[in-house]
């Protein structure tokens, strides 16, 4: 099955920007900042915390933790412009947004995408979607319902890439068709 985001791997997107300066001088410097806000925001956040650094004329920083960002892992030396579209991407959706953002690797144009165009939506499991699918659009005999493996169904739906599904609780699949 898809990728498995929980809650409590989606809290506030932050980032913690330290003053390398200070760093490479034995000084932890540095703070904590709410990642989803605009670029020049997180740019001006960074200043401040540089002006402030123990060593005069600080310039040089570096992300040394994230928290929020689900399974998208956020490099050290990551530009703010893609941190800070990240950060909103999963502020806006959520857990969702996360976890469909791990699924495409970190891909935001492919995880918007994804969301935009080709969000089918929520069940308890892709085997639920696949049955109700096949009964809405199929006439199936009584005689040979119960003969119908939905599961294994779902199985070569996600395998074959026609479909795929990211998990956001233990009864919530969202399903999505694949590219």
């Amino acid at each position: 099955m898809g990728a498995t985001i929980t809650a409590s791997q989606t809290e506030q997107p932050r980032i913690y920007v330290a003053c390398l300066a200070a760093y490479n001088n034995g000084i932890l410097h540095g703070a904590w900042i709410d990642a989803a806000q605009e670029a020049w925001a997180l740019w001006d956040e960074v200043a401040t915390i540089l002006a402030a650094s123990p060593i005069a004329g600080a310039e040089e920083w570096a992300i040394h933790d994230y928290e929020g960002f689900g399974g998208v892992r956020v490099a050290e030396y990551a530009g703010l412009d893609r941190v800070a579209a990240l950060a909103s991407f999963i502020a806006e959706h959520g857990v969702l947004g996360a976890a469909l953002l791990d699924h495409c690797d970190g891909d935001l144009e492919e995880a918007r995408q994804a969301l935009k165009d080709r969000h089918i939506g929520t069940y308890a499991s892709l085997a639920d979607y696949v049955q109700e699918l096949t009964e809405e659009t199929t006439a199936i005999p009584q005689s040979l319902r119960y003969y119908i493996d939905y599961q294994a169904m779902a199985r070569d739906a996600e395998i074959s890439g026609d479909l795929f599904t990211v998990q956001t609780a233990w009864d919530a699949v969202h399903v999505f068709a694949g590219c």
